[in-house]
C-alpha cells in the first residue's frame, strides 16, 4: 500500500546523531568567532569604526577627531558597555574607514561596530547586522538654480505645474536626454537605474564619487541632477561655497532608515548596542543632539524617534 508502515526507519542513535549535527550546522556561523563583548571586556577597549566623509553624521573635524551625530551615538553605546563590562577604564579606538571596507572590517572583527549613515536593507542583512534606526532618511536630489523651473517641479511633485504627470508629454519629454548623477556606492544608484529602466528614460547616468564632486557636476553644467542621501545632500550644499547657487529638493523618492553596523550572530551586544541608543532617543538632551546637526526636529521626526526607541 502507497502509505502502508514500513519497519525499515532509522535508529533512534540516528535521530539523535543528525539532530545533534543539525544543531551545529545551525551555530556554524558564529563557531569559533569571539564575541564581542567578550573580546571588548578582554582588551579593556571598544574598536568604533566610521566614516570620515559622511558628514554630518561622521566626519574628521579640525583637529582630526572623529565628530558627528552618529559619533555622539556610538560614543553613548561605549558609556553603555562600561557599565555593562564594569569596565571604566574601557578604550575607545576610532578608526576611519570607506564603506566598503567597513563591512569587512566588521566581519573579520577588526572593529566592533560602524558608526556612519548606512541605510538598513535585506541585501546587506545578508554580510552585516544592524542597529535600531538612528535617522529616518532616504534619497534627495540637488539641482543647480539655474535648472529649468519645469524639471524641478516633474521631480517634486512628478508634473510639471498644469501639465501631464510623469510619462506623458511634456513631463517625460523634461527628463529625456538629461545627465543624472548618483554617488557611487550608495542606494541612489540602484534605484536611479531602476527608475529609468522602469519608464524607459533616454538619460545618461554618470557616478559621482563623492558629494562635494556631485555639488561640482552641477555647478558646472556635467550633470542635471544628483541624487544621494538626503541629509548629507542638505549639508554638502550648506557647506559649499556656492550653496547659493543649488537646490535641494524637499522630497524623498525613497524611505530608507539608517543604523549602525555590527556582526551578525551577536544578539548580546547588539542589545548593549539598542539598549544604549533606546535610552537616547528618551533622553531629555537627545532634542539637542538631534538640533545640533540637522535643525529642529518636526514632529515626524519626534515620532520617528519614540517609535524606533525598544521599551525596557
Amino acid at each position: 500500500m502507497l502509505f502502508a508502515r514500513t519497519t525499515n526507519y532509522p535508529s533512534r542513535g540516528f535521530w539523535i546523531g543528525g539532530l545533534l549535527a543539525a544543531t551545529v550546522a545551525v551555530g556554524l556561523p558564529s563557531a569559533g568567532r569571539a564575541q564581542t563583548l567578550d573580546r571588548v571586556r578582554s582588551a579593556a577597549a571598544v574598536k568604533l569604526g566610521y566614516d570620515p566623509n559622511a558628514r554630518p553624521f561622521s566626519f574628521k573635524d579640525e583637529g582630526d577627531n572623529a565628530a558627528g551625530y552618529s559619533i555622539t551615538l556610538c560614543t553613548q553605546v561605549a558609556n553603555e558597555l562600561k557599565g555593562e563590562l564594569g569596565r571604566t577604564d574601557l578604550v575607545i579606538e576610532w578608526i576611519p574607514l570607506s564603506e566598503d571596507a567597513a563591512y569587512r572590517a566588521v566581519q573579520d572583527q577588526s572593529i566592533d561596530l560602524f558608526c556612519g549613515a548606512e541605510p538598513i536593507t535585506l541585501t546587506r542583512r545578508k554580510e552585516v547586522s544592524f542597529s535600531i534606526p538612528i535617522f529616518p532618511s532616504g534619497t534627495g536630489a540637488l539641482l543647480s538654480v539655474s535648472a529649468p523651473l519645469a524639471l524641478r517641479e516633474v521631480l517634486t511633485y512628478g508634473q510639471p505645474s498644469d501639465r501631464p504627470i510623469w510619462r506623458g508629454s511634456p513631463a517625460r519629454t523634461l527628463l529625456e536626454h538629461k545627465t543624472f548623477s548618483p554617488i557611487a556606492g550608495t542606494t541612489s544608484e540602484g534605484w536611479l537605474s531602476e527608475r529609468i529602466k522602469t519608464f524607459q528614460l533616454s538619460a545618461t547616468v554618470t557616478p559621482v564619487s563623492t558629494y562635494d564632486q556631485g555639488i561640482e557636476s552641477v555647478l558646472n553644467g556635467s550633470s542635471n541632477v544628483v541624487f544621494g542621501d538626503l541629509p548629507l545632500l542638505l549639508d554638502a550644499a550648506a557647506r559649499s561655497e556656492n550653496s547659493s547657487n543649488l537646490i535641494v529638493l524637499k522630497r524623498h523618492f525613497t524611505y530608507e532608515p539608517l543604523g549602525l553596523v555590527l556582526a551578525r550572530y551577536d544578539e548580546d551586544f547588539r542589545l548593549v548596542v539598542d539598549r544604549a541608543l533606546s535610552g537616547a532617543y528618551r533622553s531629555e538632551d537627545f532634542r539637542a543632539l538631534f538640533t545640533e546637526w540637522f535643525g529642529p526636529p518636526d514632529e515626524s521626526v519626534v515620532t520617528f524617534f519614540r517609535q524606533a526607541a525598544l521599551p525596557e
